[in-house]
């Protein structure tokens, strides 16, 4: 008979990792595995808040304790750098970011005969989870789910709908996909739904993209003390208190740099803290976002906030800064898609740029990125791990890199 096997840590998906290189779902780091797979709890595993857990495909490590987590996420981000022989100089305090705190959710919804149910999927399945609790979101989003229910079930159509939820200066801001209101009465119901629940806008796709059909004021975001136009669907950091601590390291870094490029600038998450940051020092920005509303939004926002800001509606992906372009900036900030910038980045390289800030989202393109701005001299300076989707696998981060 075999010995029991220790869980050693958490791999990328969220499977324990034993002694013995087995993964085992639902496990963590001082777990002992018996012969038979049978689990025994070790120091680091606690009680899930959510009856929904293991069943829910929103969250993997609910039964992992603060230290778990954070050695999780520290992890995920030192192991995608060591994959590429990059070793930061200063590695910082992990952040996490706490329950309740996340801010925007894109959930499912599904008439059914005997009424909705509303939620996150099964993890490798298309059914839904009916929630009715969240520790992961803002407690103004979970407290619409009732609300929700009683329209999808009255309105909703055949088949699945999809529910996009954030929290905006005004409120919170909903989108209803996938559903078509037929006739007058559908209209009215919505209008009704809105108002009653203090909705600080309501849009509907009904197959020709997000439509305004509530909105009392015009709905926007602060950032950095500046209210932006909110486009309906706009990135936004999953939390408020991740997108404080992600700002506050861009700002430090950049300590001294007079004109900077915000690089997949989106509404402006870094432009207006970068600016707010150097009042006083004739600071410039210029943000470049390819998408046309976040861009138009960020432009307008800018205009009205007093100097310092220039907006460039420009696709990074097909049509990169060049360096003769770069190297008239002082520094950059970029946070791109999952994806990368492989093009920009191969730009920088070959730019005179001597300081980038790289936020990411993917610590896998982030690593492939760091890689070519490492060939072409740069050094890995800091490095942040950055937790703010709590109890998941997606791992984020902030870097300096420095030549």
């Amino acid at each position: 008979m075999s010995a029991p096997e220790t869980v050693l840590r958490i791999a990328a998906k969220g499977d324990g990792v034993t002694s013995m290189g087995r993964h085992i779902r639902g496990a963590v780091p001082g777990d002992m595995i018996a012969a038979g797979g049978a689990i025994k709890p070790g120091p680091n595993r606690v009680e899930a808040p959510c009856r929904h857990f293991e069943r829910c495909g929103g969250c993997q490590l609910q039964n992992a304790n603060e230290a778990a987590l954070t050695e999780f996420v520290t992890s995920r981000v030192l192991n995608a750098a060591q994959g590429q022989q990059l070793v930061a100089q200063e590695i910082m305090a992990t952040h996490l970011s706490p329950p309740q705190s996340r801010r925007r959710a894109t959930l499912h919804g599904l008439r059914t005969q005997k009424g909705a149910v509303l939620g996150y999927r099964e993890s490798g399945s298309h059914k839904i989870v009916d929630l009715h609790e969240c520790p992961v979101l803002a407690p103004a989003l979970t407290a619409l789910f009732p609300s929700l229910r009683r329209f999808i079930s009255k309105h909703g159509g055949k088949g699945d709908l999809t529910i996009e939820m954030a929290l905006s200066d005004q409120g919170v801001d909903v989108s209803l996909g996938n559903i078509v209101l037929d006739g007058l009465e559908a209209t009215e119901a919505a209008l009704d739904y809105a108002r009653d629940d203090g909705l600080a806008r309501l849009c509907i796709n009904q197959g020709y993209g997000p439509e305004t059909v509530w909105e009392p004021e015009p709905v926007t975001i602060r950032l950095s003390g500046v209210a932006v136009p909110m486009p309906s669907g706009a990135f936004l950091q999953a939390t408020q208190d991740a997108q404080e601590r992600l700002v506050t390291d861009a700002s430090d870094w950049l300590e001294g740099a007079g004109f900077i490029a915000d690089l997949f600038a989106g509404l402006g998450t870094f432009a207006f803290g970068l600016r707010a940051s150097g009042l006083g020092s004739g600071r410039k920005v210029l943000g470049v976002e390819a998408d046309r509303a976040a861009h138009l939004a960020f432009k307008s926002a800018a205009g009205r906030a007093g100097g310092g800001l220039h907006a460039l509606h420009r696709d990074l992906f097909r049509n990169p800064l060049q360096p003769d372009e770069l190297n008239r900036f002082d520094a950059a900030i970029l946070d791109p898609p999952r994806a990368g910038a492989k093009a920009q980045i191969e730009q920088i390289a070959q730019s005179e740029l001597e300081r980038v800030v790289y936020i990411s989202c993917n610590p896998s393109s982030w690593s492939r990125d760091a890689a070519t701005l490492a060939n072409a001299g740069f050094s890995l300076e800091k490095l942040r791990p950055v937790g703010q989707f709590r109890w998941s696998t997606h791992v984020e981060l902030a870097s300096l890199f420095t030549r």
